[in-house]
C-alpha cells in the first residue's frame, strides 16, 4: 500500500472536491440534514451487485470480516476492484478468509490486520498502524458485532461486553481513524445497526447492565446507541464540514454465526430463530444494505437502509424506519460526550 505522503492522479482534484463538500454542509446546515430532506432518493428495490459501481483505487476496512457478513462485504468489494483491509480477532481466521477471497478474485487486494474492538488498546494499535501506511481511507465499514452472551462479561477496559464490542470500540477506532478519512474525497462510514435497535432504550442510569442483565436488552441497547451514534456523527460532519457521510443499515435477519456465538444453538432464542431460518436472508443478501450504503453514489449521508417486508426482516432494499427513541437528538449528543469520555477519544 502507498505511504501517507503518495499522491496519485486525483490528488490535485481532491482540494476541490473537499471545498464542495464543505459548501455542501453549509447549505445542508441553513435547512436541515440531508436525509431529513423529503425528496432523499430511495434505493432501487432490486438494488443487486450488478448495480454497484466499480471500487476501483477505492481503500475499504471491514471489521469482523473473516465471517458472515463482513466477509460478503469484503468479497463484493474485492470483485469491485477495492482495496480490502479486514480487521479481526483472530488471525489464523483471517489468512483462510484472504485464501478464500482470492480463489474467488485470484487478483483482490486484501488483508489482514488483527483488532480486538472490545480493546481500546489494540483499538489504538490498529489505528496506528493504519496511519502510518495508508494514504488515506475511503470507506469504513462498522460490521463486526457480538449479540446475546448468556452472562454478562466485561471488556479488557471494564465496559460491559456488549456495549464495548458493538459501540464503544467502533465508535473509538471511527474517530482515531478520522485523519485518513478526511484525505478521502468520497469518504463514508457505514455502521451496522440492527432491527433490535426498535426494542432499545438507552439506559443512562445503568449503561453497563450493571444492576441488572438480560442478554438481548442489552444487545438493543448497543445496536440502538450504534443507530443514533451514526445519525449524531453526520451532524457533526455536517457542522464541520468534514465532507463525510454517516450512514447506518441493518440487515434484517439473516443466517449468520451471531446466534451460535451469543446466545447459542441450544438457546430457547435459537430455537425459535430456527423455525423460519429457511425464509431469512442469506449473508449476501443481508449485506447488500451495507454494500449500498458503501457504494451507491446516491446513497444519502445520515440515512439507516435496510430490508422493508414484514417487520423489516427480509425484503427489498429500502430506507429502514428510524425508532423514536434514535430520534432523539438531546440522548444522542448526550450518548455521544458520554462515549467520549468512556474510550477517551474525541474527534476533531
Amino acid at each position: 500500500m502507498a505511504q501517507r505522503n503518495a499522491t496519485g492522479p486525483g490528488s490535485h482534484a481532491r482540494p476541490l472536491m473537499k471545498l464542495a463538500r464543505t459548501l455542501i454542509a453549509g447549505l445542508a446546515l441553513a435547512g436541515t440534514l440531508a436525509v431529513e430532506a423529503a425528496n432523499r432518493p430511495s434505493p432501487k428495490p432490486d438494488w443487486s451487485l450488478d448495480d454497484m459501481p466499480a471500487q476501483t483505487g477505492r481503500i475499504v476496512l471491514v471489521t469482523g470480516g473473516t465471517s458472515g457478513m463482513g466477509y460478503e462485504d469484503a468479497l463484493a468489494l474485492s470483485r469491485a476492484g477495492a482495496e480490502i483491509i479486514i480487521a479481526a480477532r483472530n488471525a489464523e481466521r483471517g489468512q483462510e478468509t484472504i485464501e478464500r477471497i482470492r480463489e474467488q478474485v485470484p487478483d483482490a487486494r486484501v488483508q489482514f490486520e488483527a483488532v480486538d474492538l472490545a480493546n481500546l488498546a489494540s483499538v489504538r494499535s490498529l489505528a496506528e498502524r493504519l496511519q502510518q501506511r495508508l494514504p488515506r481511507l475511503d470507506v469504513l465499514i462498522n460490521n463486526a458485532a457480538i449479540m446475546a452472551p448468556p452472562e454478562r462479561g466485561t471488556s479488557a477496559d471494564g465496559h460491559e461486553l456488549q456495549l464495548a464490542t458493538n459501540y464503544l470500540g467502533p465508535f473509538a477506532l471511527t474517530a482515531l481513524l478520522m485523519p485518513l478519512l478526511l484525505e478521502s474525497d468520497d469518504a463514508r462510514v457505514v455502521s451496522l445497526s440492527s432491527i433490535a435497535a426498535g426494542r432499545g432504550q438507552l439506559n443512562f442510569a445503568d449503561l453497563q447492565a450493571e444492576q441488572g442483565y438480560d442478554p438481548y436488552a442489552t444487545y438493543a441497547q448497543s445496536k440502538l446507541a450504534v443507530l443514533m451514534w451514526a445519525m449524531e456523527l453526520q451532524r457533526h460532519s455536517d457542522t464541520a464540514g468534514w465532507g463525510i457521510r454517516s450512514i447506518a443499515a441493518h440487515p434484517g435477519v439473516a443466517v449468520t454465526e451471531l446466534v451460535e456465538r451469543g446466545p447459542g444453538l441450544d438457546s430457547k432464542f435459537a430455537a425459535n430463530w430456527a423455525k423460519d431460518r429457511d425464509k431469512y436472508h442469506s449473508a449476501a443478501q443481508g449485506a447488500l444494505p451495507t454494500l449500498y450504503a458503501a457504494t451507491a453514489p446516491e446513497a444519502v449521508g445520515g440515512a439507516y437502509y435496510g430490508p422493508t417486508g414484514e417487520e423489516e426482516k427480509r425484503g427489498p432494499l429500502g430506507f429502514a424506519r428510524v425508532p423514536d427513541a434514535a430520534a432523539n437528538q438531546t440522548d444522542a449528543a448526550e450518548l455521544w460526550q458520554l462515549s467520549e469520555r468512556l474510550t477517551g477519544v474525541r474527534y476533531p
